[in-house]
């Protein structure tokens, strides 16, 4: 039995999917992997709730709504952010510059021995920790 490859992807990623910008392609090719069981995905609740609130302020409640709907449709695991993600997120944050959700979706990769999807150059800071995959 062949192992699946786990991705950990960000708001960055799913907004480029979602909008049709640039890095979608790359992101589609990663969820037909995981509609085929070739692969396993996760979202951290907080990037999960930050593609609501960004849509919600930009567009207003039923867009943000329609856009978690879609995302319910494939098989993205949301993952919560407890006591020990949460830490290791504050860490990352404290040492480095990026943004607290990110430093949920960079935790969350390591946790998981994930790859993390984004297009976010914030994540050039934690590319030691963090294998990356960029769109």
């Amino acid at each position: 039995m062949t192992r699946q490859r786990k991705y950990v992807l960000d708001s960055y990623a799913m907004f480029a999917y979602l909008e049709g910008e640039i890095g979608a392609e790359k992101v589609a090719a990663i969820l037909k992997e995981a509609l085929n069981n070739k692969a396993e995905l996760f979202i951290s609740v907080i990037n999960w709730g930050e593609i609501f609130y960004i849509v919600l302020r930009e567009q207003g409640r039923t867009a943000a709504e329609l856009y978690l709907r879609t995302i319910e449709r494939y098989p993205l695991k949301i993952v919560e952010a407890d006591g020990e993600l949460t830490l290791k997120a504050a860490e990352l944050k404290a040492f480095n510059k990026m943004s607290y959700a990110d430093a949920f979706a960079a935790s969350l990769a390591i946790e998981k021995k994930a790859k993390l999807v984004t297009g976010d150059k914030e994540f050039k800071t934690v590319e030691g920790k963090v294998r990356i995959v960029w769109i």
